[in-house]
């Protein structure tokens, strides 16, 4: 868990200063509209599992990776990765959020969302890096 930790503070860290960015810019995450710019915000959870998946095969494994081996590190990074960004949302809407439009419900769907990104984008990274396989004639 320990490789885990490192890639996923980080994506958890870029992604509760990307809700405080929203916030100075005016942006909340109130009711069912989305802005085009926390499309952005999609790229945080992408290259964050490919450096660290590929950090893993590189470093952990040699170099040599299969399917599962990439798919329980990238889920165990957004394991890390979550746990704080619900932490930092928490945080968020009940002390730094002045909207009364900040709810936990408005949150919890943008959260799911993030869950969804997230385990899409570790199935096309682990099929990126995992290694190839040869064919046994």
């Amino acid at each position: 868990m320990k490789n885990a930790l490192v890639p996923g503070l980080v994506i958890g860290l870029l992604s509760g200063v990307w809700l405080f960015i929203m916030l100075s810019m005016g942006l909340t995450f109130s009711n069912d509209k989305i802005n085009p710019i926390e499309f952005v915000s999609v790229l945080i959870p992408i290259v964050g599992l490919y450096i660290g998946v590929k950090r893993h095969r590189d470093n952990d494994l040699d170099g040599r990776m299969n399917f599962l081996e990439g798919l329980v590190q990238a889920f165990k990074i957004l394991i890390v990765a979550g746990i704080f960004v619900v932490f930092i949302g928490i945080v968020y809407i009940n002390w730094i959020s002045t909207s009364e439009k900040a709810n936990w419900s408005d949150f919890s769907g943008r959260i799911f969302a993030a869950l969804l990104i997230g385990v899409l984008s570790s199935l096309a990274v682990t099929l990126l890096l995992i290694s190839k396989v040869k064919k046994v004639a």
